[in-house]
């Protein structure tokens, strides 16, 4: 039975970041580790313990931080995404596993989903104590992404306003805030379709999550292209979980960047849409993620 416990741990800068550790049964040898972390503007609460947990019966030590600024993380200004401070805190999260005598630090995957799926990529790339990644609906390119979900004839007035937010925060003003998720098109949200207002607004601890984002984290993530290093996560192990009708990352530029990434590579389709791996989707992501995860953290020689 696995056990779970609140930890937490500090990025480079100080900042002290809130996890979740889970423990696989007590064995008599170090266990090889998963660390996770969610997508754009979701918290640990948002349906990450339920693959921790897979995990973690599986015979996996597994680790699930908020982000900063998000959940019950440290971080200012709060509801503020920056996709390479989340990396390099990402890769905190690495060394806090490493430092844990329960843990193999030879056999550490990540697992990322939707945002953080880019993340897992680009850590894939650029951090070689990774030797496993599992990338699930990953966001592949934001500015790609970003033509489809905004009207062209309001990329200007969109643009005007960060222009006109960094200016104000430059007088002194906080950043200025737009809503996550609405439902009804005529509020001012980053997004509106039924899926995405469900599963973000879903119930939470009180306090751990706010309906709101700096217009900063938008423009940032216009600018992200984790796409670009699929290329280079070679020769560590890629599995990558797409969906059929992913309209929030578009099935169709994972599926392009799946062609460029290098052996070994593996994918797994999910008939469905982007939350179909949290939902309907659940148990074959879960069961696929667990069988890439168990051949190349317990099989493959390190």
């Amino acid at each position: 039975m696995s056990t779970k416990t609140d930890v937490e741990f500090k990025a480079l800068d100080g900042t002290v970041l809130r996890a979740w550790l889970f423990k696989p049964g007590e064995g008599n040898s170090k266990s090889p580790a998963i660390t996770m972390t969610h997508g754009f503007s979701a918290t640990k609460w948002h349906g990450l313990e339920r693959s921790a947990r897979a995990f973690a019966e599986a015979g996996f030590v597994v680790l699930i931080h908020d982000h900063r600024a998000w959940g019950n993380s440290d971080g200012s200004p709060r509801q503020d995404i920056d996709p390479w401070r989340q990396i390099d805190d990402w890769r905190m999260a690495i060394t806090f596993l490493e430092s844990l005598d329960f843990v193999d630090a030879n056999r550490v995957g990540v697992w990322g989903t939707s945002f953080s799926g880019g993340h897992a990529i680009v850590l894939g790339a650029t951090d070689r104590r990774v030797r496993a990644v599992v990338t699930q609906v990953p966001t592949i390119s934001g500015w790609e992404s970003s033509l489809r979900r905004i009207p062209l004839n309001a990329v200007a007035e969109l643009e005007r306003a960060f222009d006109d937010d960094l200016r104000a925060q430059f007088r002194g003003a906080p950043p200025r805030t737009i809503k996550i998720a609405d439902a009804d098109a005529s509020v001012h949200a980053q997004y509106h379709t039924q899926d995405t207002v469900e599963f973000l607004t879903q119930p939470v601890p009180e306090g751990m999550w706010r309906n709101e984002l700096t217009i900063q984290s938008n423009r940032r993530a216009r600018m992200y292209e984790p796409g670009h290093w699929i290329s280079r996560v070679s020769p560590t192990p890629i599995l990558v979980i797409a969906a059929t009708h992913d309209t929030t990352a578009p099935t169709d530029l994972t599926m392009a960047a799946y062609e460029r990434a290098l052996q070994p590579k593996s994918i797994v389709v999910l008939k469905g849409g982007h939350y179909s791996a949290y939902l309907e989707g659940f148990e074959a992501a879960s069961r696929s993620a667990i069988a890439f995860f168990k051949q190349h953290l317990y099989e493959d020689e390190v």
